[in-house]
């Protein structure tokens, strides 16, 4: 029950730790209160409404009544299984515009800006689509995460770049090269049809190592003696024990998770600790702070043609899709079905794109239930760098009691703005010629909202959240009273204990934070190691005209 380096969480970050800590011949503990991901649920890329709705992989947390969203009580999954949320998310691979690392390195995230992030973006990618268009310059050939493309043989798909770019957008071959900006094919992370989460690709590769290992248990708390993190209290089969820790204590837990334990340690707001009758160890403000979110909504359109995924959404077709997924991990069941992407500007005076597309060819919600309507398809659109900040905090001093988790969506009125601007240029998009022979009508908002007191109320009863939680740890200038960990993303004020996932982000990235997250702890385990990739001269592209043209 000791290693050299204990981490809690099997999810993107911890995984890829445990991968190349070990890789660098040290022992590591991995700590993960989930159980196994074994079995089509999980690995069947076209059920990936499946797990994210199960309490066996997911950890059930819901947002507190959301002010600014008439009081809705938002889910927020979490994978709870090894492999943490890359099991149960979209399979969506984005990497972020480089701008936002440069934001994240400008705010106090030194060495962590664009130059410095994109070896390790490299270094983790096996990227498979080289022949397919896309930018190999810039994306990895043999690291151990697989990002494919599906086969975008559904016409829909190309009809919605079409239209694009007869609105006036570029389209961009690869948006995790060289331009972001624009329309084209997605990224996934799946391989040989099957799910490739951080567990398949990091942690299960890591285990087959003698000195890596995984103990299944509940992170109580770190156990902190004489300012230096030297172990965590675990529960597991009833009872609590200790695992110890020769170097260093890893969170990587969550952006949920992650402050939470901080918080049950000793570590974070000292009035906020006292009130649970926690010792306080570390005054840090900024544990649980600046929670961030991406808030979308499904633009659903009735198709003409009976051309879309409706056409399977029967048991019979179910069964169909399923079986020759088992049997040849191919068809339909081998992609996400998110084939088409889009990332743009909301207006003249943004650097980079803030509002990014999902394209879907069936009108669905992620709960699984269909448009009424029949052949349908859809844009998840929404902004990508809210203002709004919300807060992760202690309901109890009890381990086993969820946090509270307000988002604080919408409480500012630049997010309705930007919002607006999306359904508007999401339906400036939808009405061209190349859409034409497949829009029937609108089915949500519906062609009868128009103006801006109409388009909020749709707002503010159906936008969801993108299930993308960051920046409750957030990482920064250690003179910075906001912030958690030092650019190497040790805890501030604590010895021997860093944090490593998503809630180090100063800000939210652009897009989706998987391939973000597994980036930090690939980065995480070089600083911890001693060792750097030497920075990229690559030069990212910005429209060169985005200080007077939104396109």
């Amino acid at each position: 029950m000791q290693a050299d380096y204990v981490i809690v969480g099997a999810g993107s970050a911890g995984c890829a730790m445990a991968y190349r800590l070990s890789e660098a011949g040290k022992s590591v503990l991995v700590i993960e209160h989930g159980g196994t991901d074994a079995g089509p649920l999980i690995q069947m890329p076209a059920a990936l409404s499946y797990p994210m709705n199960m309490s066996m992989y997911d950890w059930g947390f819901k947002s507190a009544s959301e002010p600014y969203l008439g009081g809705r009580q938002l889910v927020c999954p979490r994978g709870k299984v090894i492999g943490g949320s890359s099991s149960i998310n979209g399979m969506v691979y984005v990497r972020g515009h480089a701008g936002d690392y440069e934001h994240w390195a400008e705010s106090g995230a030194t060495g962590w800006g664009y130059a410095d992030v994109l070896p390790y973006f490299k270094r983790m990618e096996h990227w498979h689509e080289s022949g397919q268009g896309g930018d190999p310059e810039w994306r990895g050939t043999d690291g151990p995460l697989h990002v494919s493309r599906g086969p975008r043989d559904n016409p829909l798909h190309s009809a919605f770049v079409d239209a694009a770019q007869q609105a006036g957008y570029p389209a961009t071959d690869d948006y995790n090269g060289q331009q972001q900006e624009g329309f084209g094919p997605m990224d996934m992370t799946v391989h040989g049809g099957q799910r490739w989460s951080a567990a398949n690709a990091y942690l299960k590769p890591a285990l087959k190592r003698d000195n890596c290992d995984l103990i299944k248990g509940l992170a109580r708390r770190v156990v902190i003696e004489n300012g230096r993190a030297v172990g965590v209290e675990i529960e597991r089969g009833g009872r609590v024990q200790v695992v110890r820790a020769n170097a260093e204590v890893i969170l990587a837990a969550s952006s949920i998770n992650s402050p939470k334990l901080l918080m049950l340690s000793g570590i974070g707001p000292a009035a906020h600790l006292a009130q649970h009758e926690i010792n306080v160890i570390a005054d840090r403000a900024g544990v649980g702070q600046n929670l961030q979110d991406h808030l979308e909504v499904y633009m659903q359109v009735a198709c003409k043609q009976p051309i879309t995924l409706y056409k399977h959404f029967n048991l019979l077709g179910k069964a169909m899709v399923g079986a020759q997924w088992l049997f040849t991990k191919t068809g339909l069941g081998a992609s996400n079905q998110f084939e088409s992407a889009g990332f743009i500007r909301s207006r003249a005076g943004v650097q980079y794109p803030d509002i990014q597309y999902h394209f879907l060819p069936i009108a669905v919600r992620y709960d699984g239930q269909a448009a009424a309507e029949g052949h349908g398809f859809q844009a998840h659109v929404g902004p990508m760098r809210s203002p709004s900040r919300g807060a992760v905090t202690l309901t109890s001093a009890n381990p086993k009691a969820p946090p509270h988790i307000l988002f604080n969506y919408m409480s500012t009125e630049q997010d309705w703005v930007d919002f607006r601007a999306a359904l508007r240029l999401t339906r400036e998009i939808f009405a061209q010629d190349a859409m034409k022979p497949f829009v029937k009508h609108e089915i949500q908002p519906g062609e009868v909202l128009q103006s801006d007191d109409e388009l909020d109320g749709f707002i503010r009863q159906h936008a969801e959240s993108a299930y993308h939680p960051c920046g409750t740890c957030k990482m920064g200038a250690v003179d910075d009273p906001s912030a958690v960990v030092d650019p190497e993303c040790r805890v501030i004020g604590v010895d021997g204990l860093r944090v490593a996932d998503s809630s180090i982000f100063p800000r939210i990235t652009n897009g989706n934070l998987n391939g973000p997250s597994i980036m930090t702890g690939e980065k995480a385990s070089d600083h911890i190691l001693g060792r750097s990739l030497a920075a990229s001269n690559a030069e990212p592209w910005f429209h060169p005209e985005w200080q007077t043209a939104q396109r």
